[in-house]
């Protein structure tokens, strides 16, 4: 049976859904698109984030096992290799770029495209 919920998680867990969904929104309005098919791609990447496993252990704004996505961005701005150097480290995993021994395991089956999608998300997402 499923686990329940406190009131205090459940508004936790509920909050910072729906702050990732506006945080997602905001980023598809910010690219131009709007209405229907902005709401459909706010669904999409954040059922892609999650199927992926990301927020196991990444949120938006706050450290959980790994960096939130917003001080990956943070340390990452300017820097001209972002994208790439972020997509090798989720293709691959990493190990200590954060100054813990929490390793981020590799993520080999996401396809070139969606990975690019998904650093390029991490990388907009500004505290």
């Amino acid at each position: 049976m499923g686990q329940l919920l406190m009131p205090s998680t459940l508004y936790e867990t509920t909050t910072a859904m729906k702050h990732q969904h506006l945080l997602i929104a905001s980023l598809l309005t910010l690219s131009g698109m709007s209405g229907a098919h902005a709401a459909d791609d706010v669904a999409a990447m954040s059922d892609f984030v999650r199927a992926n496993g990301c927020f196991s252990c990444h949120s938006v704004n706050e450290k959980i096992v790994g960096p939130a996505f917003q001080s990956v961005s943070a340390k990452y701005a300017g820097n001209k290799d972002a994208v790439a150097n972020l997509m090798q480290s989720v293709r691959n995993g990493s190990i200590g770029k954060w100054g813990t021994r929490a390793a981020m395991p590799p993520h080999p089956s996401i396809s070139n495209d969606d990975l690019k999608k998904l650093v390029t998300w991490v990388l907009s997402q500004k505290p």
